[in-house]
């Protein structure tokens, strides 16, 4: 059986509440997926941005479609709120349309 790939969040929360540091962590993970453009400016990927929630927590939104492409990156991001004991919340298939 192959597991369902969602689309989730990572929030800059820790499972007890803690806001998670440092304060730019967000920009960090979504710099490490980044690439140069046509223009020769680092962009963030289509697939991992970073955002923010209305609470005002700092998170990282990816699209299951990095999956697809590379999922050793989808592992890498889920397996960096793992370790570092953050909230992940999974979004709705069609969130990314």
């Amino acid at each position: 059986m192959i597991p369902k790939v969602d689309n989730f969040v990572i929030v800059g929360r820790t499972s007890d509440g803690r806001t998670f540091r440092p304060s730019d962590w967000a920009d960090r993970l979504c710099g490490i997926m980044s690439a140069f453009g046509a223009d020769h400016r680092m962009t963030y990927s289509p697939y991992v941005r970073p955002a923010c929630n209305l609470r005002g927590d700092k998170t990282v939104l990816v699209d299951a479609r990095i999956h697809d492409i590379e999922p050793l990156a989808y592992n890498f991001l889920k397996n960096f709120a793992k370790d570092n004991d953050l909230q992940v919340e999974v979004l709705p298939d069609d969130c990314f349309l």
